[in-house]
């Protein structure tokens, strides 16, 4: 199946091959079935359209694989919201196998995708098909991220209160980043967001650097939604 699949997958640009080594090492051969099964199945499906097949590689998983440089060692769990194709939760699968995923997705065809998309490749993740506020009060991790999903502010809603104390949301945006975080301000710490960062990741590698806000989620007592926290469990 794998040679079937690379047959049919943009090849990886000459230009690409040295940060694509340095952030998928001896899994770049499961990135490239990632991206052969995009181009075809995922194409038919409508999960990405024609004109992003000839740059899934820089646009999309380079993109997201960037994402790794913002990740600390001591990250253990990961929740990738409004998963969709599988960008960034499924690069990040092959990037980082030490962390546990979970790849979270309201729409059915597309937990569906993910879940076959996961098996095929054989990477240990979990798919929830479910609304972020779903998880709310019964689910915390290490980092948060989203891509393409809403702006910051309303962003934060959904994804902070899935935080764990001390953790991270990494929101990847376009140019306006720093525009984003002055709107938010209000809604960041009303869901306890501390200290938003805007990153540059790739410099120098990429022609276009992957842009990420990046939002700590302060400790609380008093938020129903703080780490340890389940729903119709007291305080003692």
């Amino acid at each position: 199946m794998a040679e079937v699949e690379r047959a049919h997958g943009p090849a990886l640009p000459e230009h690409l091959r040295e940060v694509a080594g340095r952030l998928l090492g001896d899994r770049l051969e499961l990135a490239e079935r990632f991206v052969a099964m995009l181009a075809t199945d995922g194409l038919e499906r409508g999960l990405i359209g024609p004109r992003e097949v000839d740059r899934l590689w820089e646009r999309h998983v380079i993109n997201c694989a960037l994402l790794v440089d913002a990740i600390g060692p001591e990250a253990r769990t990961l929740a990738d919201i409004g998963s969709g194709a599988g960008l960034p939760g499924v690069v990040l699968a092959i990037a980082r196998p030490d962390l546990r995923i979970t790849l979270v997705e309201t729409m059915q065809r597309r937990a569906v995708w993910l879940e076959e998309v996961t098996d095929v490749l054989g990477l240990d993740v979990e798919v929830v098909r479910a609304r972020a506020e779903d998880l709310h009060g019964d689910r915390t991790f290490d980092v948060v991220t989203a891509r393409a999903v809403a702006a910051l502010g309303k962003l934060a809603g959904w994804t902070l209160p899935l935080v764990s104390d001390g953790g991270e949301l990494l929101a990847l945006k376009g140019i306006s980043a720093a525009d984003e975080i002055e709107a938010a301000g209000k809604a960041l710490r009303r869901v306890k967001g501390t200290d938003p960062q805007v990153l540059t990741l790739g410099s120098g590698e990429v022609e276009v650097p992957t842009t990420v806000v990046r939002v700590r989620r302060g400790p609380s007592t008093t938020d129903p939604h703080a780490a340890g926290t389940r729903k119709g469990e007291g305080r003692g």
